[in-house]
């Protein structure tokens, strides 16, 4: 969740690690700060955001440094716990994402030995215990300290007057960039694309001593060469590019990326491509892994695998899997994480590999942990997606999904041909959506003066009414609820009137006479209902009090455009209410904590 960089080279350090910080600000943060090591150590930090630091803090000088972006766990935003953290001496300096299960044990250890504390965090610890092992050599002492840490972390440690950043990492990501006679260290590739594309992430358990001329990396006591890799990414598809924000920068690159992402699969005849685990005899099943907006399009996903693949699927939330005691190794697994390292959709990758499932990670990010982890990775090609708010991520990994699917269909060769070239259509139908911008707008501005929304669907767009409603939820701070349409008379009615307005996603499927009925119960209620509806359809036109339309698809991808419109809806109603859109308070863009 929290950001880290480091930077040693011949530049002022001071600049660059505020440069990179900047571009990290999109994973949250409530505080931040640096330290630059020269002949002393120099650290300046606060409960500020990364432009005010810049403005306020004094110049320092040094060419080797870390720097922080932090999200309160232990201890509240304020400028004592805020990161980097440095030892009683004075003289090292750690930053850490993670979480130090240990610390408090720690903590009275090593205050019984005489050092002494300054703030609530669990961070802490590290950079004391570091300075208790310190003998003179920083890299064997940040490898004793981490061996009583008990938790997760990625660190980088600096110590004054010691030309070296040591690096290290436990189920928490860190990337080292590669350039010349200067290398950095980011806890996410965007903050690295202003220098190189040229990265090695590190594998779990590394640990490493950068230089501004070489990279040294240990893995389990033997040295190893780090594996380049070059990031496509560019530095423009990071950077805003004449829109307000960010989110709708993405929502707006959705035809883009869903054809980047086609053009990827659609006219492979690799068996890569391909979930060859659809097609082993002893399969019991299909089970699909995710958190967040990845859990909406793996239940999506259930949807389209049952129809056109004919396999019975399970979805589950990769936070509530570690409390599952049956897992079949004959289970089929696919794991959803736009990041590639969602903490708790590695967890469940890892017990997954375990009892021996042959396990699909879909994700956004080559050389990711969860690509290093899965037996076959199907890559999205979103690019960098800055908001916190996932849009053009959700759209990519339904595309992979719709492919997966076709390329283990049972189904008729027609209704093939018919669905291949239907998602061959999709971007210019995401292009109509985005074209009726305005008239969604207007609709926004009556939803930003309510307090409570309710989302319904049915079929494959009840994940679409879980994702609309999470997408006004947490940008625009309107309570919003999704719900399976036939579940309101279970107890949600009861919510029902005219300050709750209803939004309707109506496809025509097989679910369309029972969302009628259903909308014709909640006008029954006196709640103003929003109909989200094919063009030309005008029973339903009727029966709500407004209709947002949406370009004519095969129902099975009636999701794409409807959730490209409740993206926008939720945009604009977050602009109406004067939201940080891109930045919504207490939210992480990579939850790389459980």
């Amino acid at each position: 969740m929290c950001g880290i960089v480091g930077y040693i080279g011949d530049k002022s350090a001071r600049s660059i690690l505020l440069n990179c910080l900047r571009r990290l600000e999109y994973r949250g943060y409530d505080s931040c700060g640096i330290a630059v090591a020269g002949g002393s150590l120099e650290v300046y930090k606060d409960a500020v955001r990364v432009e005010e630091l810049a403005r306020v803090a004094p110049q320092l000088d040094g060419t080797a440094g870390i720097g922080h972006t932090r999200w309160a766990t232990h201890g509240e935003p304020s400028p004592v716990n805020a990161h980097p953290h440095i030892d009683c001496s004075g003289k090292i300096a750690v930053v850490h994402n993670g979480v130090i299960n240990n610390y408090q044990k720690l903590n009275r250890q090593l205050t019984a030995e005489g050092h002494s504390f300054v703030s609530e965090t669990d961070t802490e610890v590290i950079s004391h215990l570091i300075e208790k092992y310190y003998g003179g050599s920083l890299e064997r002492a940040v490898e004793a300290a981490l061996g009583e840490v008990d938790g997760s972390y990625a660190i980088i440690a600096v110590m004054a007057g010691d030309p070296e950043l040591v690096v290290a990492r436990k189920d928490s990501p860190l990337v080292i960039g590669v350039s010349d006679r200067e290398n950095f260290i980011a806890s996410d590739v965007p903050a690295l694309l202003d220098y190189t594309n040229r990265v090695i992430y590190l594998e779990e358990g590394d640990i490493g001593v950068v230089t501004k001329d070489n990279i040294k990396i240990r893995r389990c006591g033997k040295e190893v060469v780090g594996q380049e890799h070059k990031v496509l990414w560019r530095v423009e598809d990071a950077q805003k590019g004449g829109y307000e924000h960010f989110m709708l920068k993405e929502i707006h690159e959705q035809p883009k990326v869903i054809r980047d992402t086609l053009g990827e699969y659609i006219s492979a005849a690799e068996p890569e491509a391909r979930l060859a685990m659809v097609t082993e005899a002893d399969l019991e099943g299909m089970l699909i892994v995710a958190c967040g907006t990845s859990y909406h399009a793996a239940l999506a996903g259930k949807y389209i695998l049952d129809e056109v693949v004919g396999i019975p699927v399970v979805v589950e939330l990769a936070g509530e899997f570690a409390y599952f005691n049956q897992i079949s190794a004959k289970t089929g697994a696919i794991v959803i994480t736009q990041s590639g390292e969602t903490a708790d959709a590695l967890k469940a990758m890892k017990r997954l590999k375990e009892v021996g499932c042959r396990v699909v990670a879909i994700t956004n990010v080559v050389g990711s942990t969860a690509s290093r982890l899965a037996d076959q990775t199907v890559y999205t090609r979103a690019g960098p997606e800055i908001s916190v708010a996932a849009t053009k991520s959700f759209t990519v990994q339904l595309m992979v999904l719709y492919w997966l699917a076709l390329s283990c269909s049972s189904v008729d060769i027609r209704r093939v041909d018919s669905l291949t070239m239907g998602l061959r259509q999709l971007p210019g139908k995401v292009q109509q959506v985005l074209d009726n911008e305005d008239k969604i707008k207007e609709y926004a501005d009556y939803l930003s003066k309510c307090e409570d929304v309710f989302f319904i669907g049915r079929g494959i767009n009840f994940p679409v009414a879980l994702e609309g409603a999470l997408k006004l939820k947490e940008i625009s701070y309107i309570h919003a609820e999704g719900y399976a349409a036939g579940e309101l008379k279970h107890g949600p009615f009861a919510l029902l009137g005219a300050n709750t307005p209803v939004v309707a996603i109506v496809a025509q499927d097989s679910a369309y006479e029972a969302m009628l009925t259903n909308i014709k119960e909640i006008k029954a209620k006196g709640s103003p209902l929003i109909a989200l509806a094919d063009e030309g359809d005008e029973v339903v036109k009727e029966l709500a009090d407004s209709v947002i339309t949406v370009p004519r698809v095969d129902p099975i991808f009636s999701p794409v455009v409807n959730t490209v419109a409740l993206q926008l809806l939720a945009y604009y109603t977050a602009k109406q209410r004067d939201c940080p859109i891109d930045f919504p308070r207490n939210l992480a863009k990579s939850v790389t904590v459980e």
